[in-house]
């Protein structure tokens, strides 16, 4: 992992009265005339005849270019390029969680934007090589929904830089978590039933365990992040809204991020099928576009009584969140 101290630009980019394009020309010549003082004072001490041939003299190595200065943004750690449009920067803002929350669906909608770029998959780390060019006035995204609840990530982000603005989508914990095992579901026929997981033995206890449980307790996760960023630097994102409101919540995130909004009502309609908004006109394309087919997936039938335990275990939990963040999002 890359710390802050190797991203900067550094002292001495552009730096001195001599800096300009006659600074290079003239850096050459300070080895070759310490060569011919070195050779000069050799040849007046030594016999006539007996001064050595130049090509044993040794020369002292050349200074090692310079990097190219480039231009950066307070905050905005970039990667010098040798040519191409644009630079590759760390992101300045990070959707780090929730999985199964609408991280996928918040990045999509955000692509509409013209001063957004970003990454497409997951790279689960900070490898400026992944990252899409960005010109001037543009902000790079990343979105890794298991950052948020990754115990290592929030010092690691920091350090690669402390001014990273934080998205986090959140939906009520107990949908997602019967989402999640839909998930898993759907790659692995025959799971154990959602109740037998969510449950020690199946009768006992939520077990905290099981990961699908375990990522619905946002306070606790939350606890870690502020350990390392103020809570300004959160934009906490309704999973729920981005369905029902979708314009609404990439508002919120657009004026989060400082941009223009750009992404309105005007780029989605509803899917009665799915059952969620899709693209009028997707990125790059005239046609309109939803997510894909895993999107939208049917969950499997959990008994009420399983459902209802669940939502009693989280409330506490989701109290605390509320009281953290200054908002309530009417789960309980």
């Amino acid at each position: 992992m890359a710390g802050s101290g190797g991203l900067g630009g550094g002292a001495g980019c552009g730096q001195g009265a001599g800096a300009g394009p006659g600074a290079a020309l003239r850096a050459p010549r300070a080895p070759l005339l310490l060569a011919a003082l070195v050779l000069g004072a050799y040849c007046l001490c030594a016999l006539p005849g007996h001064c050595p041939p130049a090509s044993r003299v040794p020369m002292p190595a050349p200074a090692p270019a310079e990097p190219p200065c480039v231009a950066r943004r307070p905050g905005a750690p970039v990667l010098p390029v040798a040519s191409g449009p644009g630079r590759r920067r760390f992101p300045q803002a990070l959707i780090v969680g929730v999985k199964k929350g609408g991280t996928r669906a918040l990045l999509e909608f955000l692509r509409l934007h013209p001063d957004v770029r970003a990454l497409g998959s997951e790279p689960h780390f900070f490898d400026r090589s992944l990252m899409p060019r960005t010109l001037d006035g543009q902000i790079t995204i990343e979105k890794t929904p298991s950052y948020f609840v990754t115990l290592e990530a929030p010092r690691r982000i920091h350090s690669m830089s402390p001014d990273t603005k934080l998205i986090v989508v959140v939906r009520n914990p107990v949908t997602r978590a019967i989402s999640d095992y839909a998930q898993t579901l759907s790659k692995t026929p025959g799971l154990p039933s959602f109740r037998a997981l969510a449950f020690r033995h199946g009768l006992g206890p939520v077990d905290t365990a099981w990961s699908a449980v375990r990522i619905g307790l946002y306070a606790q996760h939350l606890d870690n992040w502020l350990r390392y960023f103020p809570l300004s630097h959160f934009l906490f994102v309704s999973g729920e809204r981005l369905v029902s409101d979708p314009a609404g919540e990439v508002g919120r995130v657009q004026d989060f991020l400082g941009l223009k909004r750009v992404v309105t009502d005007k780029h989605f309609y509803f899917n009665a099928t799915k059952g969620f908004p899709c693209l009028k006109k997707a990125q790059g394309s005239s046609r309109p576009r939803c997510l894909g087919k895993s999107k939208g997936r049917p969950h499997p039938r959990v008994p009420e009584a399983v459902v209802q335990r669940l939502r009693d275990f989280y409330q506490p939990f989701n109290r605390k969140f509320y009281q953290m963040i200054g908002q309530d999002f009417g789960w309980d």
